[in-house]
């Protein structure tokens, strides 16, 4: 969908970026890249710098960038025109957890099309488009880098090199300390429970929580937060 995004746009000067939050790089991101065949850069984000320079916290997140290099809009939800999560039915036979978290999924709060029309009107207008902030703006609605913030970075990544160097028992509690420091990091919580249930992210020994309970704990509804537009 991005690339439909992207063909549409780039003769007027836009170019799309994709990047795959995923420690296990392209042995886990690399299928769906060819199964994708863009057209555009698609890189592969194996230690999660996006989260750690950025703030990502949620996947997709766009930032715009403008021809200077600077950032006109943080890390934000953004769905290229339409959001697959939530065109999915639930078959007759799917198994009652796949129902639920299908369920769940449905009642998450986006809005592709005004995301999209926004992105035109950035494409057409530039720096005169009201969609682009001014850096006053960028920085009252990125996200602050707490000391807990910065710990969970610290302890996520010290899971990543234990889980990259064979030992993925060891690395467990530090990705645990990173999920208690930044509950609301989902990249950090759903590359943990990936690496115990890839399809599921359901419960485990290794961790409290899982991607069920945690977005019903949470709200569905809260799952990705409304983009002021």
């Amino acid at each position: 969908m991005w690339q439909e995004l992207r063909t549409e746009l780039n003769p007027a000067g836009l170019e799309v970026v994709t990047v795959a939050l995923d420690t296990a790089g392209a042995d886990a991101a690399g299928p769906w890249l060819d199964l994708a065949q863009p057209e555009h850069p698609a890189l592969i984000d194996e230690a999660h710098s996006l989260d750690e320079l950025l703030g990502v916290v949620n996947v997709p997140s766009g930032i715009w960038i403008d021809e200077q290099g600077m950032i006109v809009r943080p890390p934000e939800p953004a769905f290229p025109g339409r959001a697959v999560i939530a065109e999915l039915r639930v078959p007759a036979e799917a198994p009652p957890r796949v129902a639920e978290m299908l369920a769940e999924a449905a009642k998450m709060r986006i809005d592709p099309a005004a995301y999209v029309a926004a992105l035109r009107d950035w494409v057409a207008n530039g720096a005169a488009s009201r969609y682009a902030l001014d850096p006053e703006e960028v920085i009252a609605r990125s996200t602050p880098r707490t000391a807990d913030v910065s710990r969970a970075a610290a302890s996520f990544a010290l899971g990543q090199r234990l889980h990259r160097a064979g030992n993925p028992e060891a690395a467990v509690p530090w990705f645990r300390e990173a999920h208690r420091l930044q509950p609301d990091n989902w990249t950090y919580k759903r590359q943990a429970w990936e690496f115990v249930d890839p399809i599921m992210q359901g419960p485990s020994e290794q961790y409290e929580g899982d991607w069920l309970a945690d977005v019903r704990k949470a709200g569905a509804e809260n799952y990705y937060p409304p983009v002021d537009l």
